[in-house]
């Protein structure tokens, strides 16, 4: 029997399995790029049609040891979720809970303070210009939260949604702090996330060279992040290749 199939064989009897197993392979995939920060940072999921009940990872776990089962599932609309014995880390709360009781388009929300983008939340600008094709998928589609008011608790919280009500914008830097990033899907924010996190990295880089910069015309740039967006399947396809990698070297994830 092959190991996909033996983790198969392990699979919990547990509510929302298929997303609990895109989270968790998210989680683990996010450590391996070293794109995570100890035990914290905190990604969450959608699990009902208003938005509000969702999914998210336990209070102070390393990314790299999640499974499917340690998800724990809460509620926006719960003012007693934080007297849960399993109660998520506060600033988990605080940000998450409000984007998903503020924002039902965002469906999946993943919060780091991975290192390029952190360097470009860092800057006087922190705006991300269209010098390749990268940098172009995040043309008009990210915003700068220039007022950082220390950690996302739920007034921190609820201020930064305001910076997410439009549909569009699928990605806000976080000045002074990080980046997150919204989207459909596990698959669809996750491989947004990876992308951010290149071009944030590619900018940064060709600043380190101190040469003037070759951005994209606005016409191009715009054409560019429609075409990304409008490309079939690549998200759905790169999440299916981290399973696949996951469900031969370390299979837990999905328990």
């Amino acid at each position: 029997m092959s190991v996909t199939s033996l983790a198969a064989d392990r699979r919990p009897n547990l509510p929302h399995y298929a997303e609990r197993v895109d989270l968790a392979c998210a989680f683990r995939w996010t450590a391996r790029l070293n794109m995570h920060e100890a035990v914290a940072n905190h990604f969450s999921l959608a699990v009902d049609d208003s938005g509000t009940r969702f999914l998210m990872n336990p209070n102070q776990v390393h990314f790299s040891r999640i499974r499917a089962s340690d998800l724990i599932l809460v509620d926006a609309n719960d003012p007693e979720t934080m007297s849960r014995p399993d109660a998520p880390d506060p600033t988990a709360w605080g940000l998450h809970g409000a984007i998903h009781r503020n924002c039902p388009h965002a469906r999946c929300v993943m919060h780091v303070h991975s290192i390029h983008a952190t360097v470009l939340a860092s800057l006087a600008d922190s705006t991300l210009p269209p010098i390749d094709q990268n940098t172009a998928m995040f043309f008009r589609r990210h915003v700068v939260d220039g007022h950082y008011g220390g950690l996302a608790f739920e007034e921190e919280g609820e201020r930064c949604t305001s910076l997410l009500a439009d549909p569009k914008v699928k990605v806000m830097v976080m000045g002074n702090h990080g980046v997150l990033v919204i989207g459909d899907t596990v698959a669809d924010t996750f491989n947004r996330l990876y992308y951010f996190e290149r071009a944030a990295e590619t900018y940064i880089k060709a600043l380190w060279t101190g040469r003037p910069l070759r951005v994209l015309s606005d016409e191009i740039a715009e054409r560019v992040a429609q075409e990304i967006a409008d490309y079939p399947g690549q998200a759905e396809r790169h999440m299916a290749e981290l399973r696949t990698i996951l469900d031969e070297q370390e299979p837990a994830y999905r328990s």
